[in-house]
């Protein structure tokens, strides 16, 4: 700034050229150029502007430098009515004025900066004993400021989601024995609501039969060899009420260099509400087995598909008449005069299928004391799901009570669903911010959405949520947000991790904390992980759902059924001879007359073109180009009802011989184009050979046809295999396979906008026009419907001017 300072044209100003200027200017500006502190001088009336190397750094990159020379109100205009009185007041009383952490926002770095400053303004004593300047020295402390208040953020989001999850917390000092803890967690035990408390008192509050087994879990975890970790439930007996509560603890023990526990902190959850649900939940499975077995009427319980007797009551023990050792035996060995009267059948199916059977006043013939014996029985098969919802056996009931143990049998699977879902959250963390919209999360939360790197949150290309809730989430949380809101949020919806394509349900809280004007800063709060709950309650639904229709069902409602696939049958056929008739009347009463015109004009040419003007000419080859159009136009459109409407003849096809005769008979494009056909060494699929060749010739025809004007067009087939659960969430594949082959067809053309790539597979969709390119618009439509009857799907990408890659899925 001194070499500056010397050059500058100093008679254009107000204070006229150096070697006029006071000692008092020269001696403080000596000061000032000369020292490592950031320095600023307002000298005169004009308040002329003059700063040394040390505040140069403070107007950033864009912004008031070089600000040498000028009136102090236009460099700082912005902040002129903040600074202007101040050197007013210092400049007419003498008096230095001090400012601490004071914001004063001003422009830099290409824009107007939130900047906090410690300064002071000292007056400046000119040569007669006046007052002639303001000398600020001053240093920012913007960074430490904006610490300091994201300090005091995170606390506030971590005592709201401590908060949010109800949990209490605890700290130990294992030296003095010394035990604190936040109010939730004192109101739990009773303690006084100020202080610490010695650790004897607290741990008196636990129930007798757990006190030793709790001082063992805490004197164990103040042990080096045990990792400082603590995890156990309790009863609390609280001191004054006699309440109890059960309690989960978790904590984690810290330790010196020296493995001494110097700190022992953690967290307690009130789990009573889930014990006792559990204790519940074991009470009435054994109180309704003990009803089973002692119910009058017959109930077997037959398990795997060896339909194996688990369980067997009195009632029907006495009706086989086999003794009290059937548990373990197969029902088809402990019954065998049953196979030929089709009961063994009825089992199978509900097994397999899921779907039960009912008879009512059915006959059934057993063997007692030696001979066949008729018996009338109304009886039931059931299938039996555990609590992934997989059937693992069949119930059988008799008599004329079957509506009682269904509704018994369906307390009991519920109720054992429940207990297996019942246990504590694990809690994720969030936080958007709400200028920015910028969203960041917890490991767990990371984890959740199969991310690794947090920077991968902040693309605006990742969305983990399903298409469908996005706009109701966005919805919630702009609500939430919004001035005057009640600044809370809370929501319920699906995420999708982006490794594993796995879907999870999640419940997530959050709470609006403000900057300092009262504008919505952040939102923050948490989120659980609810996907098995809410897939036992849809289990249970489910369950509920089908005991209903099994009642309700009649064999009016199957013959109904019977009517309407016989009906549907029907509407099916007469669209088949429907399209056979039109692909009848496309290969020969639409040919036929396409064929003759063609025919004539030929000859037309040939015998009259001598005598035809230019006019006339000209007609003739536009009639010869659109019956060539139309006939181009009838043989896709046969070829597409003929894929639509037959069914593929799987045998056993080797794509290179596919591919060889599909060159062949593009021979003449690939010659005329001179393109390069680049092809992988193909697999030996299940499918049809010719539509196949109807798939490839589409895709390579296209590639050659939709070239750039003088570039040689290169083509490129190659060929991966993945796994089902990599394919792309979009893709509809239709037959399910654990792998599929990827046939990427990829070009050098001239591509076109993706916002199309759903469109070019319909049928009549063109993106260019005839005089263009010619064509009917059917290919790709062929292609789309040859994937889907061999199980797979295409789909493609692309961008105008650099080529297009299509892709075609077919299972392994």
């Amino acid at each position: 700034m001194g070499a500056l300072t010397r050059t500058y044209d100093w008679p254009q100003t107000a204070i006229g050229s150096p070697d006029r200027w006071p000692q008092s200017l020269r001696t403080t500006l000596g000061i000032v150029l000369h020292s490592a502190f950031p320095m600023f001088l307002f000298w005169g009336d004009e308040h002329i502007c003059f700063y040394n190397d040390a505040y140069r750094p403070s107007f950033g990159h864009e912004g008031k430098h070089p600000a040498l020379g000028k009136r102090g109100e236009d460099v700082w205009g912005e902040i002129w009515p903040f600074i202007g009185p101040l050197i007013d007041q210092v400049m007419t009383t003498g008096d230095a004025v001090w400012y601490e952490d004071q914001l004063v926002p001003f422009y830099r770095n290409g824009k107007l900066e939130d900047i906090y400053w410690t300064f002071s303004y000292s007056p400046v004593y000119g040569d007669e004993g006046h007052i002639d300047g303001v000398l600020v020295t001053c240093t920012e402390t913007t960074e430490n400021v904006q610490t300091i208040h994201k300090l005091k953020e995170t606390n506030d989001q971590l005592a709201f989601a401590i908060d949010a999850t109800e949990l209490g917390t605890w700290d130990l000092d294992p030296a003095s024995n010394a035990f604190s803890a936040n109010e939730r967690l004192k109101e739990w035990f009773g303690l006084p609501a100020d202080g610490q408390v010695a650790l004897p008192l607290a741990t008196s509050v636990v129930a007798e039969k757990d006190r030793q087994r709790v001082d063992e879990a805490i004197q164990w975890a103040l042990q080096y060899a045990s990792g400082g970790h603590y995890d156990i439930d309790y009863t609390l007996v609280h001191p004054v009420t006699k309440d109890e509560r059960i309690v989960r603890a978790k904590g984690k023990a810290w330790f010196t260099p020296d493995r001494v526990a110097y700190r022992f902190n953690g967290t307690l959850q009130d789990i009573t509400d889930r014990k006792k649900a559990e204790q519940e939940v074991a009470a009435s499975a054994q109180a309704l087995r003990s009803i089973i077995e002692s119910a009058p009427f017959p109930i077997g319980i037959y398990v795997g598909p060896q339909m194996q007797i688990q369980f067997a009551n009195s009632a029907i023990i006495t009706i086989w008449g086999k003794g009290p050792d059937v548990v373990g035996k197969r029902y088809a060995d402990l019954l065998p005069e049953l196979e030929s009267q089709g009961i063994y059948a009825q089992l199978d199916r509900v097994y397999e299928t899921g779907i039960p059977f009912h008879a009512r006043h059915q006959r059934v013939d057993l063997d007692v004391d030696g001979r066949l014996q008729p018996f009338y029985f109304n009886y039931s098969f059931t299938p039996l799901y555990n609590a992934e919802g997989q059937i693992y056996g069949v119930m059988n009931t008799g008599a004329e009570v079957t509506d009682l143990i269904e509704a018994k049998q369906k307390l009991e699977d519920t109720e054992a669903t429940l207990l297996g879902a019942i246990e504590l959250a694990k809690l994720a963390t969030w936080r958007l911010d709400a200028s920015t919209r910028a969203f960041s999360c917890s490991e767990r939360f990371m984890d959740w959405l199969g991310l690794s790197d947090k920077a991968k949150v902040q693309n605006e290309d990742f969305n983990p949520l399903p298409a469908r809730y996005r706009q109701q989430v966005i919805e919630a949380i702009e609500e939430a947000i919004q001035p005057g809101s009640s600044g809370y949020y809370e929501n319920e919806h699906p995420i999708i991790n982006q490794l594993t394509g796995q879907v999870r349900i999640i419940h997530a809280q959050g709470r609006v904390f403000y900057d300092a004007d009262g504008n919505p800063a952040v939102l923050s709060g948490t989120a659980q992980d609810i996907t098995q709950q809410r897939e036992v309650q849809l289990t249970l639904e489910r369950q509920v759902q089908e005991r209903t229709e099994e009642l309700e069902s009649t064999n009016e409602e199957l013959t109904a059924i019977n009517e309407e696939l016989t009906e549907a049958n029907q509407l099916l056929i007469r669209s088949n001879d429907n399209l056979q008739q039109f692909a009848y009347v496309a290969s020969h009463d639409l040919q036929e007359p396409l064929r003759k015109i063609q025919q004539f004009s030929t000859l037309l040419k040939q015998e009259y073109a001598a005598s035809l003007d230019d006019k006339g000419k000209d007609f003739l080859d536009r009639l010869t180009s659109a019956s060539s159009r139309m006939s181009m136009l009838i043989k896709d459109l046969l070829t597409f009802s003929r894929i639509s409407t037959q069914q593929v003849t799987h045998r056993r096809v080797d794509l290179n011989d596919v591919l060889r005769e599909v060159l062949e008979n593009l021979s003449i494009a690939v010659d005329e184009s001179k393109a390069v056909i680049q092809i992988d060494p193909l697999p030996v699929i299940e499918g049809d050979a010719l539509q196949l060749g109807q798939l490839f010739q589409n895709l390579l025809s296209n590639a050659i046809k939709f070239h750039q004007p003088g570039v040689r067009p290169v083509v490129q087939i190659r060929i991966s295999q993945l796994l089902a659960r990599d394919l792309p969430l979009s893709l509809p594949v239709l037959r399910q396979s654990k792998a599929y082959y990827c046939l990427d067809i990829a070009d050098n053309g001239i591509g076109f906008d993706e916002k199309y790539k759903d469109r070019i597979f319909q049928v009549f969709q063109r993106l260019h026009s005839k005089r263009e390119f010619v064509g009917t618009g059917i290919g790709l439509a062929i292609c789309q419907k040859v994937a889907a009857n061999h199980g797979g799907a295409i789909t493609a990408t692309s961008e105008p001017n650099r080529g297009a890659t299509f892709s075609v899925y077919l299972p392994v």
